[in-house]
């Protein structure tokens, strides 16, 4: 009984929009920006894991498929894990994961063995985003927006960082011992990291959604219906959005330019979406999420069809650097909505649910891109599809503001 008073004593004593808050969105950047590593490291390596096993491009990039596939599946598994028990344990579980996984490649003697080790790193690695977003958002009301939007850039810092970073060590000590090290790095930062959140948060803070602001937007949808619409929305969204991400470096080739130019240019897209998402929150805290997401979509589009008209080296740069702007608000512009309209206690799984979606929107989108480039011979025919599928994006989130009536929901009469 004493410990249980204790706990609603500790909880009572947070308040939304402190500085208690920004200190804990703080540490969590800095979580989702080590936990990031498993989605740049696959890439990094590929190469060299390629020619180790005298394997073909497209057995190698299986890895990064199992990577994906884990990211997608682990953020509904550590969503759900969030709203039991809490985001320490969530990401504690994440740790475990990822260590062990990259540990194991580094041992690893046989191709197949390195990929499905890569679906560990993806699962353990999801608990540093979707979950942290969230669990962003239960600590601010005022700047929600912007909180989930600081939270969720710590991906795209990490692919800043640790490129070069990995790339160094495989050079310095080989990739095995690349990945070994990783695995370690990774245990030993993310413990302390999680271990000074944890410190933020309080004994009684495990579960943040408790006392958490209420839904304030009824879309009078239930919660299912609302997630399957928002998971329909996410993969239109990510099927136009995988088009540049994923085959930037391979237009470039096809135009003459190098694929040094084109990797040039995805750093753009990632530098400028860092921009883009921060941005994006404080324009959701002013106009709600839903607005948010169709300024993005539509900004999203109308940069896709950029690249049907201009083909030029500078025209590509600029290009590349306005699609990162436009398109890097869009993802956690659906983790707001979910935040809006759905029960705070849900928030987190509900969350995982529509980046899983979006997992397999990029998965589909980079393939059915490519065939469409093999069945043709130009990317235009791509570009065209992406625009097609950003339409119904933008069709699903206009028809949700058409239905949504804002209210003030009163937590009690």
């Amino acid at each position: 009984m004493a410990q249980s008073s204790s706990s609603a004593l500790d909880s009572s004593k947070f308040v939304p929009d402190s500085r208690k808050a920004w200190v804990r969105l703080a540490v969590a950047v800095l979580i989702g920006s080590i936990g990031s590593v498993g989605m740049w490291s696959v890439v990094v390596a590929l190469p060299v894991v390629q020619g180790e096993f005298n394997a073909s491009r497209g057995g190698a990039s299986l890895a990064f498929t199992m990577v994906m596939l884990g990211f997608g599946l682990g953020g509904v598994v550590t969503g759900k894990m969030t709203d039991r028990l809490g985001i320490v344990s969530a990401i504690g579980a994440g740790i475990a994961i990822m260590a062990l996984g990259y540990i194991g490649i580094g041992y690893s003697t046989a191709l197949w063995q390195v990929v499905v080790l890569h679906f560990a790193i993806g699962l353990g690695s999801s608990a540093t985003f979707g979950p942290l977003m969230t669990e962003a958002s239960h600590w601010f009301d005022r700047y929600r927006g912007v909180a989930v939007t600081i939270a969720a850039s710590g991906n795209y810092a990490g692919g800043a960082i640790w490129p070069p970073i990995l790339t160094w060590g495989m050079q310095s000590a080989g990739w095995r011992s690349m990945h070994i090290a990783v695995g370690i790095f990774v245990a030993i930062a993310m413990t302390v990291t999680t271990m000074i959140l944890r410190s933020q948060m309080g004994s009684g803070s495990q579960q943040s959604h408790v006392n958490s602001p209420p839904p304030r937007v009824d879309l009078k949808l239930g919660n299912n219906a609302l997630t399957a619409i928002l998971g329909l929305a996410s993969i239109s969204c990510c099927v136009a959005m995988a088009m540049p991400q994923v085959h930037i470096v391979a237009y470039c080739g096809d135009l003459g330019y190098g694929a040094a130019r084109g990797a040039e240019m995805l750093s753009l897209m990632l530098g400028f979406g860092i921009i883009s998402r921060i941005g994006s929150g404080f324009l959701a805290d002013r106009i709600g999420g839903l607005r948010t997401l169709l300024i993005g979509s539509i900004a999203q589009g109308l940069a896709l069809l950029m690249f049907l008209f201009f083909d030029g080296l500078t025209s590509l740069y600029v290009i590349s650097a306005l699609f990162g702007l436009f398109q890097g608000g869009i993802l956690p512009s659906y983790a707001i909505i979910v935040r809006e309209s759905m029960p705070a206690a849900q928030a987190a799984t509900r969350v995982g649910i529509v980046i899983l979606a979006s997992v397999v929107g990029m998965s589909f989108g980079g393939w059915i891109s490519g065939v469409i480039f093999d069945a043709t011979g130009s990317y235009a025919a791509a570009f065209l599809n992406g625009l097609g599928w950003n339409a119904l994006n933008i069709t699903i989130v206009v028809s949700l503001l058409y239905r949504a009536r804002r209210r003030l929901i009163l937590a009690r009469a």
